[in-house]
């Protein structure tokens, strides 16, 4: 059993990164784990997001 997993980061329907958050993480963590990511800050221009997609296993798709 990992303790620890990796999801894709797509940032506007492009692949920009990943990030790692714990197995047992909830959408909530996930999410705000994804928004706090260098990635989403560098890609989303400063626009807040409209939209986060999780599929959970995955990726996590950030809609600025």
């Amino acid at each position: 059993m990992q303790d620890e997993i990796e999801l894709m980061l797509q940032v506007n329907g492009k692949l920009r990164g990943a990030i790692r958050v714990a197995a047992s993480a909830d959408r909530a963590l996930i999410e705000s784990t994804a928004l706090a990511s260098e990635e989403f800050a560098k890609f989303s221009e400063g626009r807040p997001a409209k939209k986060v997609v999780i599929v959970p296993g995955r990726l996590v798709n950030l809609v600025a």
